[in-house]
């Protein structure tokens, strides 16, 4: 997918670290991705869910020791595409996640837009 095709696009940034949400804010902005968030916690993204349209999701794993997986199977529900971050990589997903895509932290802007290319939208 070109970087064309993200402009416009309502992607919910789902992190709790402050630096890294600003940090992918700015990234997926260059995209010219339209931002929903960033929220900080699963119930907050749950809410945002109901409440917004989103086109994607980029999901840290680990939200203050909770993992992020009912965000990832509420975006499946709907049918919307998500990548996970994470300090620990492939590795780091429960099994059952681990087809999914992720981009391990620290990431550049190339790799998360190589990540993002690879969603279906």
């Amino acid at each position: 997918m070109s970087s064309g095709n993200w402009v416009g696009r309502r992607i919910l940034v789902v992190e709790d670290e402050a630096v890294v949400a600003m940090l992918l804010e700015d990234m997926l902005i260059d995209l010219g991705c339209e931002i929903v968030g960033p929220v900080a916690n699963v119930e907050q993204a749950l809410a945002v869910l109901d409440a917004e349209t989103v086109d994607a999701a980029v999901l840290d794993v680990n939200l203050n020791g909770q993992p992020s997986y009912r965000i990832a199977d509420a975006l499946a529900d709907r049918g919307r595409p998500f990548l996970f971050i994470t300090g620990y990589g492939e590795a780091g997903l429960d099994d059952g996640y681990r087809q999914r895509p992720v981009v391990q932290k620290p990431f550049t802007r190339e790799r998360l837009a190589q990540a993002l290319g690879g969603l279906d939208l």
